[in-house]
């Protein structure tokens, strides 16, 4: 994949890397197979498939910044829905990570059955992962990522949905690069009975 960071100038070099290293954000976001390090498509659902995280526009938000704000690497590709999410990370310790989520979870089912009346309610069902074989995987993953809000019908537009990381990506790369990737590492029937209602 060519990098459009060959066609900016030294001046908007530095500056795109002084906004990225602020962000906490890689500094680029191709996959690097080999390591130590292997990148995870993690998907955690509602119980039941119930709309909890999507209560309110005001709870999807909170639960995105604390999501993102918990994780210790900006994930790849992510993307929050009313009953589950996906993210696309690099991972050292799949256990600590899972174990991240779970505390997550945990203080916010407190929170969230508190608000709602519903102490003792089941929030969470639990968290799934799914290692990338590959860079086809990897790239597969990350525009079903993208897509999932299109697939689930909460909206026509990928990038319409503001619960997701679909516009920084789109920002990153460029339209001709994801229209390319699109094509060229397309979700077919990707996930297929995984998350549906």
């Amino acid at each position: 994949m060519p990098y459009q960071w060959r066609n900016l100038t030294p001046a908007e070099r530095e500056k795109l890397l002084a906004f990225r290293k602020r962000l906490r954000r890689p500094w680029h976001r191709p996959p690097h197979f080999g390591g130590g390090s292997v990148h995870y498509h993690l998907t955690a659902a509602c119980y039941e498939h119930k709309p909890i995280i999507g209560h309110s526009p005001e709870r999807l938000e909170e639960f995105t910044n604390e999501l993102l704000n918990a994780l210790p690497i900006e994930p790849a590709a992510w993307c929050i829905l009313p009953n589950h999410y996906h993210l696309l990370i690099r991972c050292d310790d799949l256990k600590n990570m899972t174990r991240t989520l779970g505390q997550l979870h945990g203080r916010l089912s407190f929170r969230w059955n508190g608000e709602d009346g519903t102490r003792g309610r089941k929030v969470w069902y639990s968290v799934a992962d799914r290692a990338m074989r590959g860079s086809e995987h990897y790239w597969a993953t990350l525009n079903y990522i993208h897509h999932n809000p299109v697939k689930h019908g909460y909206t026509d537009n990928w990038l319409d949905w503001p619960f997701s990381s679909a516009q920084d990506y789109l920002n990153e790369v460029g339209r001709a690069e994801a229209i390319k990737i699109w094509k060229n590492f397309p979700i077919l029937d990707y996930g297929k009975g995984w998350d549906d209602l």
